[in-house]
């Protein structure tokens, strides 16, 4: 099968700026609502883009877990390249892709740590076994095996038991607020609707329509 023909045509639905919400993040809540009502598989999944100190790009899938006016959150390790990547930068980008519903969904934003209590708070509703996770691994760091990672199960899981498990003091969230975002609709012949919201000099948020 030759790449031509992994070609799909577009044609669920349009994407009018006339019946969109007023404010992205409703918007958002709409999309992504419909998107969970569809039954599709981690519809809070995304696409991370980091820039390094040196101006190297990085991007990988992280799940969403919270949004609100303030912008998206999710969790990871500090010490993790994404991590360093943020905290030397402040900058991301986000992607959620839906192609059951022809939908995408950008965001690029300021990006900075969430206080310690919400990561607190967040750590502590995680099931027992992600909790050990976030103590056994060195995310991103070359290890010897998988026997290495049973070995620091076996270690942490006999030094804290059944719980409670504080969180790690490298293990937390980053919240994204948006600078812009762009809803994105699949069309019939390639000629999709993108609509973007950006800041306004008065704090509110501009429709546009971009050509696609």
């Amino acid at each position: 099968m030759g790449f031509e023909e992994l070609r799909k045509e577009y044609q669920l639905r349009g994407l009018d700026e006339r019946e969109v919400r007023a404010d992205p993040i409703a918007q958002f809540q709409l999309w992504f609502e419909e998107a969970v009502g569809a039954g599709l598989v981690e519809p809070n999944a995304m696409t991370l883009a980091t820039v390094s100190r040196d101006g190297r790009p990085s991007a990988r899938t992280v799940l969403l877990k919270g949004f609100d006016a303030d912008g998206f959150v999710f969790y990871t390790n500090y010490e993790s390249p994404k991590g360093i990547d943020l905290d030397a930068t402040g900058l991301a980008a986000l992607v959620f892709y839906w192609p059951e519903l022809e939908r995408q969904v950008r965001i690029e934003g300021a990006a900075a740590r969430v206080a310690e209590s919400e990561s607190d708070a967040y750590f502590a509703s995680r099931p027992l076994g992600a909790q050990l996770g976030a103590w056994v691994s060195p995310q991103s760091r070359v290890i010897a095996g998988r026997a290495e990672l049973e070995a620091r199960l076996a270690e942490v899981t006999r030094r804290f038991g059944e719980g409670p498990v504080p969180r790690p003091a490298w293990w937390g969230g980053y919240r994204v607020k948006p600078e812009w975002l762009e809803f994105w609709q699949g069309r019939p012949n390639r000629l999709h609707d993108r609509l973007r919201y950006r800041r306004a000099p008065d704090g509110g948020w501009l429709i546009e329509r971009l050509a696609p």
